[in-house]
């Protein structure tokens, strides 16, 4: 079987340690706290969030954009307004969003450590 040369081996993107460490405790509270807006949704989809909800999710939000800063999702993404508060389908549908950006960069930078790049070969 043919080796994989430089030329064809996509290489892994590399993600700074404090992003990864932030994303290990920030996808699990955000995918806690998007399950329970998304069972307020659907009792009642046009009821607004209090001011509380509004706070706390906007700080898991935060995080997360930090988490997500050099990736082009992150210019689609919208923080929920404390101003006017946002019915739970649209709490949804903003943290639906993040919830996918989020998906999508634990594709993009989980990978096997044992992929040595210089030589393009498993170790």
């Amino acid at each position: 079987m043919k080796q994989p040369t430089k030329k064809n081996v996509k290489s892994p993107k590399k993600t700074a340690d404090d992003q990864v460490e932030l994303f290990e405790t920030i996808y699990p509270l955000l995918s806690a706290a998007f399950d329970e807006v998304k069972e307020f949704s659907k009792k009642k989809q046009d009821e607004l969030l209090n001011s509380k909800k509004v706070k706390i999710i906007n700080r898991l939000l935060d995080n997360a954009k930090e988490v997500l800063k050099n990736e082009p999702t992150v210019a689609f993404l919208d923080m929920l307004d404390e101003e006017d508060l946002p019915s739970n389908s649209d709490a949804v549908l903003t943290m639906s969003q993040y919830m996918s950006a989020m998906r999508k960069f634990r594709i993009d930078h989980y990978h096997i450590d044992s992929w040595d790049l210089e030589d393009g070969d498993w170790d």
